[in-house]
């Protein structure tokens, strides 16, 4: 009698075991399903990682290639004024090639010559320094700036180099004379210096104006000393 009642617990316990059995590989799947996901948002958070970092890559890159067009550009410039750049075969203007301009009252002691031999920016200001120990002129005014504009109007060009250029870096660029003067007053031609191109100040010998030129442009140029 104890034996039959026995009996049905034991089937019990069997049926049990077997229930469990059929739920470790169910546990199982689960928790594999639950590492596949992790494995899967830590894949997504490196591919995240990976997009941000080629993001700051390409950034740095254009600044890189932004820089090196800055520096291009300014180096482009610098060289305009390069004294490796002036005449290897200097020699100063003969007498025939140069004629005296009426003075400024604001220097009665300086002398001032217009050099008709066209040269480079740079080439001119090496003339007016080493043959005159001066530089390439400043005007301050306008009556003297329409001595200049008289005197040479007789040359064979449209325009001659004055002193001005334009220093500074990028956005900071400013126009200054050659001979380290105050920047007081300017003539400029309508557009200008806005629209205009280049570096370097010449005046015009038709009616006086200024316009912005490359500095590599050959011009008569007027001398201070």
């Amino acid at each position: 009698m104890q034996r039959l009642l026995l009996l049905p617990f034991l089937l019990l316990g069997t049926v049990s075991a077997l229930h469990l059995e059929n739920d470790v590989p169910h546990l199982e799947s689960l928790e594999t399903q639950a590492d596949l996901g992790q494995d899967l948002d830590s894949s997504k958070e490196q591919e995240r990682d990976l997009a941000l970092t080629e993001e700051v890559i390409q950034a740095e890159g254009e600044e890189v290639k932004s820089s090196a067009r800055q520096d291009s550009f300014e180096d482009e410039e610098a060289m305009e004024l390069d004294p490796a750049a002036l005449d290897k075969d200097f020699q100063c203007p003969r007498e025939e090639d140069i004629a005296e301009v009426q003075g400024s009252p604001r220097c009665k002691t300086c002398r001032y010559l217009l050099v008709r031999t066209p040269k480079t920016f740079a080439n001119a200001q090496n003339v007016c320094s080493r043959c005159y120990g001066g530089n390439l002129v400043s005007i301050h005014d306008f009556n003297f700036n329409y001595r200049i504009q008289c005197c040479t109007s007789t040359v064979n060009q449209a325009q001659v180099w004055i002193g001005g250029n334009l220093r500074g870096w990028f956005l900071w660029k400013q126009f200054c004379w050659t001979d380290g003067s105050h920047w007081n007053f300017a003539y400029w031609s309508p557009g200008q210096p806005g629209n205009g191109q280049g570096s370097c100040v010449a005046l015009c010998t038709k009616g006086g104006y200024w316009r912005r030129a490359q500095c590599d442009k050959q011009l008569p140029f007027v001398c201070s000393f």
